[in-house]
């Protein structure tokens, strides 16, 4: 994934996407049309400056001097450009509200102060459903359905490579739909200010063949391994005393609905919604201190022993 600033100004990697794609270069081409003319005729103007007029004459442009005549012909014009900018836009819009075919899966996204929740409903078989956070999979080349919520203020989804943005309001659910043309890590982030932490609530799209996206789903059901060590264990009651209340891991008695579900804790590439790469270290790390890395959320930072940590780290690398 590249890291370069504005990359969607020179990439749409989907469909929903390049029509918004064309619109934005379609508007800029506009605006700098517009100062150019602007930037121009101040020149001119200056160019040919009038002379000062005789001591105690009013200052007043002669009935001829043609000012009105260009008054009228430039109001025409960015009448006629901000109208046609009006349609174009319009067009935009209609051609990325509904995909060309009815999306074969649909995921829920749910937006907290600072985090993502991302869960795959099962309709046939809600005991297939399963959560995970700040990190969603879709196949290449299949159009997704996302329905929208807020838990507590307002949020906006955005993947500026795959579609535009949607607002996530509390008590609403708000639709959109993303598709991706290749395999590929695309970065989303909350656009619309939400706190202090607002500039690090992201997350990932992750697309991948179809394949590899049904071995994913597969894996992401079954609930977390047995912890197998003596530390593994040792962990998992540490776990199980100072993290559940917040977090859930299937398959244990850690059920809690605040934090983000850590069943497959191992398998994402990014830990607290995007602010660090997912190593035992970072682990650790996140854990200890998490009111330094990101101040004012909901995660305290938790003193730890050497000794618990060591444990602590066991149990979490066993949620594969």
């Amino acid at each position: 994934m590249s890291a370069a600033p504005l990359q969607y100004l020179t990439h749409a990697a989907g469909p929903a996407a390049a029509p918004t794609y064309r619109l934005g270069w379609a508007l800029m081409a506009l605006v700098s049309a517009v100062m150019i003319v602007i930037a121009v005729l101040l020149v001119v103007a200056i160019a040919r400056r009038r002379q000062a007029p005789p001591a105690g004459a009013a200052e007043r442009l002669p009935p001829d001097a043609g000012g009105l005549r260009w008054l009228a012909i430039g109001t025409g014009i960015s009448s006629i450009a901000l109208f046609g900018a009006l349609i174009y836009a319009m067009i935009t819009l209609d051609s990325v509200a509904s995909p060309s075919r009815e999306p074969p899966l649909t995921i829920e996204v749910t937006s907290y102060d600072w985090w993502w929740k991302v869960a795959y409903p099962d309709a046939a078989d809600p005991s297939r459903t399963f959560v995970t956070a700040n990190e969603i999979h879709i196949p290449v080349g299949v159009p997704v359905r996302v329905e929208l919520r807020s838990a507590d203020v307002i949020h906006t989804f955005w993947v500026p490579k795959l579609a535009g943005k949607t607002e996530m309001i509390p008590g609403q659910t708000n639709e959109q739909w993303i598709e991706a043309d290749e395999p590929g890590v695309y970065r989303g982030q909350c656009s619309q200010f939400c706190g202090a932490q607002h500039a690090h609530m992201a997350f990932e799209v992750v697309a991948q063949p179809q394949a590899e996206f049904d071995a994913w789903r597969e894996s992401q059901r079954r609930s977390a391994s047995t912890a197998a060590t003596a530390d593994a264990r040792a962990g998992q009651k540490i776990f199980d005393e100072r993290c559940a209340g917040c977090h859930a891991v299937r398959g244990s008695s850690a059920n809690g609905m605040q934090a983000p579900d850590l069943t497959h804790l191992a398998s994402r590439r990014l830990i607290a919604a995007g602010q660090l790469t997912n190593t035992p270290e970072h682990q650790l790390d996140w854990i200890e201190h998490a009111q330094r890395i990101k101040p004012d959320s909901l995660m305290p930072s938790i003193a730890l022993s050497a000794s618990d940590a060591s444990a602590l780290s066991a149990y979490l690398s066993t949620l594969q």
